[in-house]
């Protein structure tokens, strides 16, 4: 059985067990993307780690993405939401990858945790919610990890300042590090680069 062929049946067995709670999947560049519903996330999670024909037993990273551009861009084909989390998960015994994406509303980016079930979420999750404001339903220590306690906004969405909200220095009268409203003008010296490429699965 070749590469694509694993993958295919990896697919098939993904979709027997979670059944209408795929949206979308595909095999692309050798690689399996399964989109699946913000409800059922924990629940295949759980089945992709203990399933005998799965054996997930790695989370090699948890990221975001804003699909901000790829819908002002897109117009009326982009019909997804704004954000998604994508989880890329190892299976050591069977030597084969996953990546699983759940897209969430921009109104209300609320996720479920998979720290109880990968340890190794815990950080990522931190990540994602410090860079992109998504919340982890049930993580149990959801605060910044990148930026500082008293940052503003969330620095990798797409209509985040390139300068930021808000500056801090030290002041010396007050012997203590302040915030400000930031004192230098936007201005934008990298070139707009336009790819001819498709808006995702």
């Amino acid at each position: 059985m070749n590469s694509i062929e694993r993958l295919q049946a990896l697919q098939s067995r993904i979709a027997e067990v979670a059944g209408d709670a795929i949206q979308a999947s595909a095999i692309d560049l050798g690689e399996l993307t399964v989109d699946v519903a913000e409800d059922s996330l924990h629940d295949i999670c759980r089945k992709l780690l203990i399933g005998e024909n799965f054996t997930f037993d790695i989370l090699i990273d948890v990221c975001a993405v804003d699909y901000l551009k790829y819908r002002q861009e897109a117009g009326e084909k982009w019909v997804k939401p704004r954000f998604a989390v994508v989880y890329h998960l190892l299976s050591t015994s069977r030597n084969q990858r996953l990546r699983l994406r759940v897209f969430v509303e921009e109104s209300s980016p609320v996720v479920d945790s998979v720290i109880d079930i990968w340890k190794s979420a815990d950080w990522f999750e931190r990540e994602a919610f410090d860079l992109f404001g998504i919340l982890f339903k049930g993580h149990p220590d959801l605060r910044r990890i990148l930026t500082d306690y008293g940052f503003v906004g969330h620095p990798f969405r797409k209509d985040f300042p390139l300068s930021g909200h808000v500056e801090m220095r030290y002041d010396e009268e007050k012997s203590r590090v302040v915030y400000q409203p930031v004192s230098i003008e936007p201005r934008i010296l990298v070139p707009r680069v336009i790819r001819e490429e498709g808006y995702g699965a």
